[in-house]
């Protein structure tokens, strides 16, 4: 690049975008790189405050911004990402489909410490839709030397950044508690899961519902598993209340426990067990009541095809406090990020 006086620029091309910027109203290019400026467009130039400006002038082994951009985006990403245009210099990232955006955070710091490399992302296991926004990138300075960009293409064996889909999960449903089984009180724990699930690509197969019985609700797990069930999630029953058998159920299922309590809020009283390959899941109340717990943190990843070990849970503790705002905004809040 070259710096000239802007009123000396006619008949050469501007090596950048030039932004544009009316408070309230509009923010975006006023000329796009390789416009060959006018007599008329030093007015407008001066206009936004550029009396000097960069003009194309590239010397050998150096990369304009705007390709660097798209060299960057390519190397990072993986699966199900789709990368915009560049804008200003800029590459953004874009969900392509609903999953699980995975970031692996100690190859994102690396490149960053690239000089004048800079990519931003969302934080990891954030559950994502189609479209959605999740990250993008830019080199700092107006162009680069080729070196950088190929020691980042090298080191980039593996996606910084991908999405993945979420499987679609063959599932069985067990609401417990003899007041909903005798028909005191309608179920208000299925709906809920039921809306859940369909959100992640599962499909309820079979929906029961049980007595507070340890050998029933035992029994009924297995049931599901001969049905074909992937899958099995129990609702409710799962304080220390002397009525709330559902932890008990499960381990006389025959299900390893892989733990029961999690340092999340809401969602402590949660348990993960297996049953052989399937996992078998007790729900705690607040999954019905609030809208983001720690239903919303495990199943997503459960249903990515991750298998979750123990220090998963507890690295869940920081970040597993929601804030239980007036107006949810999950997942675009801190509860679960880390």
């Amino acid at each position: 690049m070259e710096v000239v006086k802007t009123k000396d620029a006619v008949g050469m091309a501007l090596g950048h975008d030039i932004t544009r910027i009316v408070p309230g109203e509009f923010k975006g290019p006023l000329f796009k790189k390789g416009h060959i400026i006018t007599e008329e467009d030093v007015p407008k130039l001066l206009d936004v405050g550029k009396e000097h400006i960069y003009v194309w002038n590239l010397k050998d082994g150096y990369v304009h911004e705007d390709d660097a951009a798209r060299r960057i985006a390519k190397a990072v990403t993986g699966s199900n990402v789709i990368l915009t245009d560049v804008v200003e210099g800029k590459v953004e990232f874009v969900a392509e489909c609903n999953g699980l955006l995975k970031i692996d955070k100690e190859l994102l710091a690396a490149v960053n410490n690239m000089q004048d490399i800079a990519v931003a992302t969302l934080h990891s296991n954030h559950t994502v839709t189609k479209g959605k926004k999740l990250g993008g990138t830019r080199i700092i300075p107006l162009v680069i030397p080729e070196g950088p960009l190929q020691d980042l293409e090298r080191l980039c064996s593996r996606p910084v950044i991908e999405v993945l889909p979420f499987k679609p999960w063959k599932v069985g449903l067990i609401i417990t508690g003899g007041e909903v089984y005798a028909g005191r009180i309608e179920d208000g724990f299925g709906p809920v899961i039921e809306k859940k699930m369909a959100a992640l690509n599962g499909e309820i197969i079979a929906k029961t519902y049980v007595p507070d019985s340890v050998d029933v609700t035992a029994a009924k797990i297995l049931e599901m598993r001969d049905a074909g069930a992937e899958m099995i999630i129990l609702t409710g029953g799962m304080s220390v209340d002397p009525d709330d058998l559902t932890p008990g159920s499960i381990r006389k299922s025959g299900a390893e426990t892989l733990i029961y309590g999690v340092p999340v809020l809401p969602g402590a009283m949660f348990m993960l067990s297996y049953l052989g390959d399937i996992p078998v899941m007790g729900l705690p109340g607040c999954v019905m009541y609030h809208r983001a717990s720690i239903f919303d943190l495990v199943v997503p990843r459960i249903m990515a095809g991750e298998k979750l070990e123990k220090k998963d849970f507890y690295e869940l503790a920081y970040g597993g406090f929601c804030l239980r705002c007036p107006e949810c905004n999950y997942p675009d809040c801190s509860f679960g990020k880390r």
